[in-house]
């Protein structure tokens, strides 16, 4: 089967993959059924975002490093639907959480790994990667922001916030050079998110751990935004001159 006939059987084998897996793990919740609903909704979005990644394609296709990306994006949704379904219920939050997150992490760069050895690397493939990266953070950000406190919304946020910046200043959606710190920093976001969410981590590097991220990531998005800004001013100056 090719790559474009691969599109809409990967999207309802994720959709599918994602309901059966949702509903059976909310089952063995103690939440109520209010709780399940939000938990089960706030899953679907995530899971309908990445689906719609592929479908919006033109021309529609996924090859085998999408197919990993889009198995990470079936794990972000069920830690999306049990942290939705923990904050409406007031429940705790227990190892599985973490370990789902924590299984989604460790699959990041595996998806690159398969295009680069497959041949199969593109544009497309890296943005819902990226797009995937950034879903984690926000769904991690918004469990820990029961453990720790809502200020880690803002590491979540941050990604979005950056990007809708970018409808404003167009020049904000330039292409970055490539940067090890960069990826340092992305790849410290999730890794201190879930060391908050680990049950009876203490309180105090519970908080230590997203802290340091946030202020991390706040350094990244100021130096880019500022790189950006400059390299615009710069065209800007050799137009005009």
């Amino acid at each position: 089967m090719s790559a474009a006939e691969r599109a809409m059987p990967d999207a309802l084998a994720t959709l599918t993959a994602y309901g059966l897996a949702a509903l059976w793990l909310l089952a063995l919740t103690p939440s109520g059924l209010v709780a399940q609903l939000a938990g089960l909704c706030a899953g679907a979005v995530v899971a309908g975002a990445a689906v719609g990644s592929i479908l919006r394609r033109l021309p529609r296709f996924s090859t085998p490093a999408d197919r990993v990306t889009l198995l990470r994006a079936v794990l972000i949704a069920l830690c999306a639907a049990l942290a939705a379904a923990q904050l409406f219920s007031g429940a705790s939050t227990d190892l599985l959480l973490p370990m789902l997150g924590g299984a989604a992490f460790l699959l990041d760069g595996v998806d690159g790994a398969v295009a680069r050895r497959t041949g199969t690397s593109s544009a497309e493939g890296a943005r819902f990667d990226g797009a995937t990266d950034a879903a984690l953070v926000l769904v991690l950000s918004v469990a820990a922001a029961a453990v720790v406190g809502p200020w880690t919304l803002a590491i979540g946020a941050m990604y979005y916030a950056f990007r809708v910046a970018g409808f404003f200043r167009p020049h904000l959606r330039a292409t970055l050079p490539p940067s090890l710190t960069r990826k340092a920093i992305g790849a410290c976001q999730p890794f201190a998110l879930l060391v908050a969410l680990l049950p009876g981590m203490p309180s105090a590097a519970a908080v230590a751990a997203p802290a340091l991220a946030l202020g991390l990531l706040a350094f990244s998005f100021a130096r880019d935004v500022v790189q950006l800004e400059s390299h615009h001013r710069a065209v800007l100056l050799d137009a005009a001159q």
